[in-house]
């Protein structure tokens, strides 16, 4: 009779990490109220909110730097709850990477196997491993003051790949570089996933880095998660007015429903522009509610109004260009419209006499569908 082993992947649990229902208190000061989720083997995952949201206390409690104050935590099927850091398969890469300085590359990456007691002959052929996983076969003797910055990110997480952890942890590991090292390093960060095939969780308040890097992002506001979603969707369908707003640009408008047909509703704001949407999002939006619109600017497009062409577009606007943001293929104009409002449009400027110009009248027009509506 066959007997199945824990190394039968039939047995083998299907996530990671799950936290159910974690909450953390500091006094009067609820930091994590009621988080669940969880997070499939060989994910990249993202944690992604503003400053004093939760998640760096989140994180810690994952590590095991803090205890919850209710809810479960477990890893690879298993309860951490009263296991100390040391003793939970998790390890963490930190903004300011904490290498060794003392040591060079060989012994950074081997600190961790030695205190384990691993012999020399199995430290050396893992050391030479991990360095050849993330393209640095020949700087093992090298001092660490002697690496670049990406090339010590790598030495940081390197550290912790050769202790084969079940979870990765990453609190803002980029936020001490400089914007095109930072670029850079997001690419090489989702190619490392890759080849390790480990889960990676994912700290950051910068969207561009989770949204780049991450197979799902939770976002997270006042110490809930407002949605967790692929990035994709989380940009083109927002679940609540803070992640339209969170993710991604977006001009904004808080107004009210004064009319409702089919799907579509008439809003008027509070400087009394009148617009039209037909992406209503929630519950409670009817006629005579308040509510918040949101339109990304690459959704609307602006063209001077002296130009020839009829609109069939659902929005249109009058405005002046009051100045133009150069960024390339990503360049931007902002408009003045008939109340003082700045709107943002996407355009594109190819160096040409058409390319709109501060001063220049411009028309805006975008579609209903492109017109988020939420409840307040």
């Amino acid at each position: 009779m066959n007997t199945a082993t824990l190394t039968d992947p039939a047995l083998e649990p299907a996530f990671d990490l799950e936290c159910s229902n974690i909450h953390k208190s500091f006094g009067a000061v609820r930091a994590v109220d009621d988080v669940s989720f969880k997070i499939p083997k060989g994910s990249f995952f993202s944690i992604l909110g503003p400053s004093g949201c939760g998640k760096t206390t989140l994180m810690r409690m994952i590590a095991g730097f803090e205890d919850p104050t209710s809810g479960d935590i477990q890893i690879k099927g298993k309860s951490v709850l009263n296991t100390p850091p040391n003793k939970r398969n998790v390890k963490m890469v930190f903004q300011h990477l904490a290498l060794f300085p003392m040591m060079n590359v060989y012994e950074n990456i081997a600190y961790g196997l030695r205190c384990i007691g691993t012999d020399k002959a199995e430290i050396d052929r893992k050391v030479k491993d991990v360095l050849e996983r993330i393209a640095l076969p020949d700087v093992a003797d090298r001092e660490i003051h002697q690496l670049s910055g990406g090339q010590k990110q790598r030495i940081a997480i390197a550290r912790c790949m050769v202790m084969d952890p079940d979870v990765l942890l990453l609190d803002e590991p980029l936020g001490a570089l400089d914007l095109k090292l930072r670029e850079a390093m997001k690419i090489e960060l989702k190619l490392l996933q890759h080849q390790f095939n480990t889960t990676f969780i994912y700290i950051t308040h910068d969207q561009s880095e989770a949204l780049v890097m991450s197979d799902h992002v939770a976002i997270m506001n006042e110490g809930r998660f407002e949605q967790i979603g692929r990035p994709e969707d989380l940009y083109h369908n927002p679940q609540t007015s803070f992640v339209a707003g969170f993710v991604g640009d977006s001009n904004r408008w808080s107004g009210r429903v004064t009319a409702q047909e089919g799907g579509e509703y008439r809003v008027e704001t509070e400087a009394g522009l009148v617009m039209t949407s037909a992406r209503a999002v929630g519950q409670g939006i009817s006629s005579g509610k308040d509510v918040s619109i949101f339109v990304r600017p690459e959704f609307i497009t602006a063209r001077k109004t002296s130009s020839e062409g009829s609109s069939t577009a659902q929005n249109t606007l009058q405005g002046r260009v009051d100045s133009v943001l150069f960024n390339g293929a990503n360049s931007r104009v902002l408009v003045r419209d008939p109340v003082g409002e700045l709107i943002e449009a996407d355009v594109v400027v190819t160096g040409g006499t058409e390319d709109l110009r501060a001063g220049d009248d411009v028309t805006l027009e975008w579609s209903a569908a492109q017109t988020m509506c939420f409840a307040v």
